[in-house]
């Protein structure tokens, strides 16, 4: 079923083209015939990629970049009113979309599942579109992060069924109809946009009722989600499915398994037992994809067919990613951001080391917004307590201006509370030199953060790697 080019997306000018969920859009786009252009503040792999395509990325934000003839402007929530493409586009009079509407037109008319939660999203829609497109079912689907194997976040598929991320930070998840929604999760962030719980749920449920009549709604096992499931269970043309380890799940987890960096596990669902391996360590990853396979079932895709294509899944960027290992040091990356996501993270890690008594977990954690620090810090910090040893970077900003007052310090002062071994770093840049002087074989080390701390993987390889050689 190959689907067409709404006409406002023939010719796009993306802002900020290189993002996560920017270039996955484009992505799908270009594959799909349209003439995309785009800019970002600096060259990636990504916007390489993106020119292998077809697109053409400038380097940059200026004005001259969009073109006269373009159809519409492409914008996420991070572009700031200022942009000078933003400006020129005022004065061209050239139409401005949201990412969210323009995935939301790539999805349409198509069987779609939109996989939504505070933390989780990533790996469970991976997990799915890596499993569909093992079963030949050539699904299209956009990703927060590039897939292992192939390495992509997005694909056109000549099929029928589109999976995608729906991101609820700026709300812009309303934006989906999918015939199969998951929420994982529901808890308290983007503090900058939500300001208390009861907006949180307002979201997530303006989110489910755009899922049309007959469709169902996968919760996971948290208790926010489940919270969600009672606000709309009074809709009876709903379908709603309870995944998790509790007696009253509809897909219920009957085992998990840790074998090293992988899990064994296995689903009860549709009357019949299910037992796959997932190649990522760590409880709430068995969980998403757990959600994975009663969503795929909920398309009407044979339960031990979707299980075993699960076990084609080898792990999504940044989400537990082993980036390498040296002098006896391996380095793992992830996304962990959120304190809940931070534990989940630290105790699947945890685990793996437990098996040697002299092997430590070294974490390098870099927090995420001021926002977030400000609400959560304590939080972060208490998490930090479950690694042997922690160094902590300053705030990452991303879109955000510094808040008074708030600093990492904040972390770290609540880590040494909870009896960690944690120290503060200013300069990133010493890092792999402090690791380095830390680190002895059999240790893991972990960086941690949803900003630019995954770069430092490498260079603490080779600093690692350098230290052998010296000795």
């Amino acid at each position: 079923m190959a689907a067409g080019i709404p006409s406002a997306l023939e010719r796009p000018h993306f802002i900020g083209i290189g993002g996560a969920g920017m270039s996955g859009i484009a992505k799908i786009l270009t594959q799909r015939g349209a003439k995309v252009v785009g800019s970002d503040a600096r060259e990636s792999a990504t916007s390489e990629a993106l020119r292998a395509l077809g697109a053409t990325v400038r380097i940059g934000h200026a004005a001259d970049h969009l073109a006269s003839d373009a159809s519409c402007v492409v914008v996420s929530s991070a572009i700031r009113a200022d942009n000078p493409e933003l400006a020129r586009a005022a004065e061209l009079g050239v139409p401005v979309v949201h990412r969210s509407d323009a995935l939301a037109s790539l999805m349409h008319g198509l069987r779609s599942i939109a996989v939504a939660g505070t933390h989780g999203k990533t790996t469970t829609t991976s997990m799915l579109a890596v499993a569909l497109t093992e079963l030949a079912l050539d699904p299209s689907y956009a990703i927060g992060g590039d897939l292992a194997e192939p390495g992509t976040n997005a694909q056109h598929g000549n099929g029928e069924i589109f999976v995608a991320e729906a991101d609820e930070s700026d709300r812009s998840f309303q934006k989906y109809d999918p015939e199969v929604a998951i929420v994982l999760n529901v808890e308290l962030d983007h503090h900058a946009n939500y300001a208390s719980m009861d907006e949180i749920y307002e979201s997530f449920e303006a989110f489910v009722a755009k899922i049309p009549a007959g469709g169902t709604l996968v919760v996971g096992e948290h208790e926010g989600a489940r919270e969600l499931a009672r606000r709309v269970g009074g809709r009876t043309d709903l379908n709603i499915i309870r995944v998790g380890e509790s007696a009253d799940s509809d897909a219920r987890i009957l085992a998990i398994t840790p074998q090293g960096m992988t899990s064994e596990v296995t689903v009860a669902l549709d009357g019949a037992e299910h037992t796959f391996t997932v190649s990522v360590p760590g409880r709430h990853y068995a969980h998403n994809a757990a959600a994975a396979l009663a969503a795929g079932a909920r398309l009407g895709i044979a339960p031990a067919d979707l299980a075993q294509a699960l076990t084609a899944y080898t792990g999504v960027g940044r989400r537990l990613q082993l980036k390498g290992e040296a002098a006896g040091v391996q380095v793992i990356d992830s996304y962990a951001h959120h304190p809940t996501e931070m534990t989940a993270d630290l105790e699947a890690m945890r685990a793996a080391v437990s098996g040697s008594d002299d092997a430590r977990l070294l974490v390098v954690f870099q927090p995420h917004l001021f926002s977030r620090t400000q609400e959560l810090g304590t939080e972060m910090g208490q998490a930090l307590a479950l690694a042997d040893a922690s160094v902590v970077l300053d705030i990452y900003p991303a879109r955000e201006d510094p808040i008074p007052g708030i600093t990492s310090a904040l972390i770290v002062d609540a880590a040494v509370a909870a009896g960690a071994d944690v120290t503060a770093v200013h300069d990133k840049a010493t890092i792999p030199d402090v690791i380095a002087g830390m680190a002895t074989p059999g240790d893991l080390v972990l960086t941690m953060g949803a900003g630019d701390v995954t770069d430092l993987g490498p260079h603490i390889l080779q600093k690692l790697s350098l230290a052998r050689l010296s000795n």
